[in-house]
């Protein structure tokens, strides 16, 4: 028997609804499948950088930093203060800041090269450039005149570098530079200390405390631009800038450690515990 054009219609009917059925069940499989690889994304991203971490840490233990130098007692105790100057960019004039050497501030909004690791007493890289380094995690070596005129260590803080290169482990973020102390103070930047030696007495004093006495005086500072006062390793700092009653707890922070000489076990030590990680622009290079 023929089949009516009322049954051709609901026979059509019945298909295209099947059709649209099976559209909407591929749909929503495919919607499922992008939340689920979006979802394995978000999950996988957080996860990578401790995985990522661990791994540049893991690396960054296999170098013999320690056999460098002199010992770590040649350091004084770890000093933290306040620090200003996150994301203030400055590409023009010299710029003062508070500490000897530099730990914080204003600076240029180009950073230098994470390639170069040391630089000679004649051919370092702007100082206002290098604060931006500081911003980004680096951890920096600074050395005085004295140093300078003894070649052994000079020899010694560029076998330190040799230690650190590569950009690939942004552990390895270190730059080892010479203070040039009161040739840095131009025009009115009156308050800065003239030497390493006094830049730790103005520091100690902010922390409420006399500055210790090293063996051999002071020609050496570790610096790094922390978020977080708190080190990734050991104990706390013992000298910390207070903040004063009715003040805002500082965003950021300036940890410095004095020395008499380069000493690469110290320098591995402050890095462990102020890791790149910890600073406001850790994924900067």
């Amino acid at each position: 028997m023929a089949k009516t054009p009322s049954n051709d219609r609901a026979a059509k009917a019945k298909k295209q609804l099947k059709a649209h059925q099976r559209a909407e069940r591929r749909g929503s499989f495919m919607i499922v499948g992008v939340c689920a690889v979006v979802a394995l994304l978000i999950v996988g991203a957080a996860a990578y950088r401790p995985v990522a971490n661990w791994w540049d840490l893991r690396k960054f233990d296999d170098i013999d930093l320690a056999s460098i130098g002199a010992p770590a007692t040649v350091c004084g105790p770890e000093m933290v203060i306040p620090a200003t100057g996150e994301q203030d960019h400055r590409d023009s004039g010299s710029i003062e800041y508070t500490t000897s050497p530099p730990i914080f501030g204003p600076h240029r909004s180009v950073p230098a090269a994470m390639e170069r690791k040391f630089y000679g007493w004649d051919d370092r890289s702007e100082l206002e450039q290098l604060v931006h380094n500081s911003e980004h995690g680096y951890t920096f070596l600074w050395y005085d005149q004295t140093v300078e005129d003894n070649s052994d260590e000079v020899d010694e803080i560029e076998g330190i570098g040799k230690k650190l290169q590569g950009t690939d482990n942004f552990r390895l973020k270190f730059k080892a530079l010479p203070w040039y102390g009161a040739e840095e103070a131009e025009g009115d930047q009156t308050e800065w200390a003239t030497d390493m030696q006094a830049g730790m007495e103005q520091i100690a004093e902010l922390t409420g405390n006399e500055a210790p006495e090293l063996e051999g005086g002071v020609h050496v500072a570790l610096t790094h631009w922390a978020i977080d006062p708190e080190p990734a390793v050991g104990d706390a700092p013992e000298l910390v800038a207070p903040t004063a009653e009715g003040e805002e707890e500082p965003t950021s922070y300036g940890v410095i450690q004095y020395c008499s000489a380069p000493s690469g076990e110290a320098l591995k030590e402050f890095m462990l515990r102020w890791p790149y990680t910890n600073s406001t622009e850790p994924n900067a290079m």
